[in-house]
C-alpha cells in the first residue's frame, strides 16, 4: 500500500493490553498512546497535536512500501516495510505478563530482517501531556528516562544501535537511533510506562518472549469465540476490537480509545470517548455473552450493578473506574487537523436517557437466559429500576443522541417498553423476586408506552415513526428496535424505507434528520439498517447492505465513528466501540432469522 497521509484517520491501526490502546499508522509512527491508562493524560498524543503532542517514530529510512495486518486471532499488529534494498517486519502489541496484566505499561516492537538490508531510523519522543507538562531526560545506570509531570518511560532496546538524547529549540526532547537490519536479525525496541510510582525496567533479554506470550494469549482468546458464521473475518476483527476497548482492571468498557478527534471539519463536536457509557457496556457484554465469552460478560455487568448501586442513580456514562464524569476540560492544542477544540471529559454525564433502562434490563435478560444467577442485590436493583422506569417514561428526555433539547422521543419511550418487558421476563424465570402487584405494574405500564408509541409516534403521511410526537424529523435510534423487537412489522418496514430516502447515502446513513448538513454519515446507523432490514424480512437487501458496509472498514477491518460518503474517509474517535457493536449485532441478527440457504458463500 502507498502510504496515507494523517489527515485520513484510515491509517490507524489500534493494538492494547486491557490498560491502554496505541494508535499506530501506516508509516510505523505511534501517535496516540496514554499511559498507563487508557483515560491518563496521553504522553503520545500527535494525532490532535502534531508539534507538541510526542510520538514514536519507527520506519525505514528512505524510500519504502508497507503492508500491515493484525496477526491472525490476534491484536498484535504486523506491518512489512519493504525498500529497494530489502524487507523487513514489525511486530507491534501491548504485552502482558506470565500472570497476566502487567502492573505498568509495556510496549514492545520486534523488528525482524527478511532479506538484503534494512536501514531503520527510531526516535521516542514524548509530548506535553496536551501542553501541561514540559518532558525531560535522564540516564539511569544507562537506560534513558523520559518524565512527562507524574509519568515515567524508559526507553529500552536491544540491537537497535546506540540510542542518543537530543533537544533542539524546535523540536521536544527525544531519544533517537538507527540500525540496519539483515536477513534473520532481530531487534526491539521498547517503552515501559507508569504514573507516579516506581518504575520496573525489564531485562531487554525477555522482551521477545513477552510478545510472543501476548500473541499466543490473544490466540488464546479467540478459541474461545465461539461464531462460525456469515461475515465472520469482520464479526471477530469486531469482537478483537471490542475487547481492545475492556479496561481489564475494573470490566467497564471504554466507547472509544480516543479523544478529540472531529465529527465534521467546522469542529465543535470533539468530544472525549474514553468513558463507560451503559449502553455501550450493555450492548457489549449483549454481544459477548452470545459468543459465550464468560469472563468479559461477568465483569461488565458486575462493574455496571455495582457502579448504579454505589451511586445510587443510573447515569448515561461513568469513569472506567465507576466514579462520576465531572465536567469538560479545553486544552491549548490545535486538534487533528487542526480542528479544535481538544477536551477531556464529555457534557453528558448528567441527562437524563430513558433508553438506558432498557439497555441495561437487555444485557440482565440476556445474562440471565444464558444460565447465570443474578444475586439479590442485583434483583432488589432491578425492581427498583422497573419501578422507576413506570414513574419517569412520560417524560422528557435527552435521546440517545445526548441532545440539549428535551423531548419525547421516541426510541427513548421504546427503551423503556423494553426494559419493562424483560423485567416482566425476568420475574416470569424466576431471576426477580418481586412484591404482589408489581409485576401487574410493569405489564400495565409497558402496554401503554407501546399503545402511546403506536398512537404519538407514527407519522402516515412520512410513513415513519418520528423523532418525537408532532416532529417530521427522523432518527436512526429507532431501528435498534427491530432488533429488540418492539416492531418487526410493516410500520418499521415502511420506516426503514423512509430513513433510507431521508437520510441514505449508499449503504450509510446519517444518524438523524438534519445532520447531512453537520457531519457525515454515522457507521452504527448503517449497521441497525442491515440488521432491521432483516427483522422485517427482507432478507436479500439486509445481506447486500451487509456485504458493502463490511467492505468499508479501514485495511485491518477497524472503523471510526463516522465515514464520509463523499470520499470514504474516517471521522471521529476510533475505533468505535459502537461501531463494531453494530457490526457484530447486525451478523448475529441475520444469521438468526435469514434461511442458511440465503446466506450461502457468506
Amino acid at each position: 500500500m502507498t502510504i496515507p497521509g494523517r489527515e485520513d484517520l484510515r491509517t490507524y491501526a489500534a493494538i492494547g493490553d486491557g490498560r491502554t490502546v496505541a494508535l499506530i499508522a501506516a508509516d510505523g509512527g505511534i501517535d496516540w498512546m496514554p499511559m498507563p491508562n487508557l483515560d491518563s493524560a496521553p504522553v503520545f498524543a500527535r494525532i490532535v497535536d502534531d508539534a507538541d503532542g510526542g510520538c514514536i517514530e519507527l520506519a525505514p529510512d528512505g524510500e519504502y512500501t508497507v503492508r500491515r495486518r493484525y496477526l491472525p486471532g490476534t491484536n498484535v499488529l504486523q506491518t512489512t516495510f519493504t525498500t529497494p534494498g530489502g524487507v523487513a517486519t514489525v511486530t507491534d502489541a501491548l504485552v502482558t505478563g506470565v500472570a497476566g496484566r502487567l502492573p505498568w505499561a509495556q510496549l514492545v516492537r520486534r523488528i525482524a530482517g527478511m532479506r538484503g538490508e534494512v536501514r531503520f531510523r527510531w526516535a521516542v519522543r514524548p509530548g506535553t501531556r496536551l501542553r501541561t507538562a514540559a518532558p525531560w531526560i535522564k540516564k539511569h545506570d544507562g537506560v534513558h528516562l523520559l518524565q512527562v509531570g507524574s509519568t515515567m518511560l524508559a526507553v529500552i532496546g536491544s540491537e537497535v544501535g546506540r540510542p542518543r538524547a537530543d533537544a533542539t529549540s524546535s523540536l521536544l526532547s527525544a531519544v533517537r537511533g538507527t540500525f540496519t537490519t539483515a536477513a534473520d536479525s532481530t531487534h526491539i525496541l521498547a517503552i515501559i510506562a507508569n504514573d507516579d510510582e516506581p518504575l520496573h525496567l525489564a531485562d531487554p533479554g525477555l522482551m521477545g518472549a513477552s510478545l510472543d506470550r501476548s500473541i499466543a494469549g490473544w490466540r488464546d482468546w479467540s478459541k474461545e469465540f465461539s461464531y462460525d458464521g456469515p461475515w465472520q473475518d469482520a464479526v471477530q476483527r469486531s469482537a478483537l476490537a471490542l475487547k481492545l476497548l475492556v479496561y481489564a482492571p475494573t470490566g467497564a468498557i471504554a466507547a472509544a480509545a480516543t479523544t478529540s478527534l472531529p465529527e465534521n471539519p467546522a469542529g465543535g463536536k470533539n468530544w472525549d470517548y474514553r468513558f463507560a457509557w451503559v449502553r455501550d457496556l450493555a450492548y457489549t457484554a449483549h454481544a459477548l455473552v452470545r459468543f459465550g465469552l464468560r469472563e468479559e460478560t461477568h465483569a461488565a455487568l458486575s462493574w455496571m450493578v455495582k457502579t448504579i448501586r454505589a451511586d445510587g442513580d443510573l447515569r448515561v456514562m461513568y469513569t472506567l473506574r465507576g466514579e462520576p464524569v465531572e465536567g469538560v476540560e479545553f486544552f491549548d492544542a490545535p486538534g487533528w487537523a487542526g480542528i479544535g477544540p481538544v477536551v477531556t471529559g464529555n457534557p453528558a454525564s448528567d441527562q437524563l436517557q430513558l433508553g438506558v433502562y432498557g439497555d441495561l434490563f437487555a444485557i440482565c435478560r440476556t445474562y440471565a437466559d444464558a444460565g447465570n444467577v443474578l444475586d439479590p442485590g442485583t434483583a432488589r436493583l432491578l425492581a427498583e429500576l422497573a419501578d422507576r422506569v413506570c414513574d419517569l417514561w412520560r417524560n422528557r428526555d435527552s435521546g440517545m443522541w445526548e441532545l440539549p433539547e428535551l423531548a419525547h422521543y421516541t426510541s427513548s419511550k421504546m427503551g423503556c417498553w423494553q426494559a419493562l418487558r424483560d423485567a416482566v421476563h425476568l420475574v416470569v424465570a424466576g431471576a426477580i423476586p418481586v412484591a404482589d402487584g408489581a409485576v401487574e405494574r410493569w405489564q400495565v405500564e409497558r402496554d401503554r408506552i407501546a399503545a402511546w408509541v403506536a398512537e404519538e409516534c407514527w407519522s402516515e403521511d412520512l410513513g415513519a415513526y418520528v423523532m418525537a410526537p408532532g416532529s417530521t424529523a427522523l432518527d436512526t435510534s429507532v431501528l435498534l428496535h427491530a432488533e429488540s423487537g418492539f416492531d418487526r412489522g410493516e410500520r418499521m418496514s415502511r420506516t426503514i424505507d423512509a430513513l433510507t430516502a431521508q437520510l441514505g447515502a449508499g449503504a450509510l446513513l446519517y444518524r438523524y434528520s438534519g445532520m447531512e448538513r453537520e457531519e457525515h454519515t454515522f457507521v452504527a446507523s448503517a449497521f441497525w439498517r442491515a440488521g432491521a432490514l432483516a427483522c422485517v424480512g427482507r432478507h436479500d437487501e439486509a445481506i447486500a447492505a451487509m456485504d458493502e458496509l463490511v467492505a468499508m472498514s479501514n485495511d485491518v477491518g477497524l472503523y471510526s465513528e463516522m465515514i464520509s460518503a463523499r470520499d470514504g474517509s474516517f471521522w471521529g474517535n476510533l475505533p468505535q466501540a459502537l461501531s463494531h457493536l453494530a457490526v457484530v449485532t447486525a451478523a448475529l441478527t441475520i444469521r438468526q432469522v435469514v434461511p442458511p440457504k440465503a446466506l450461502e458463500g457468506h
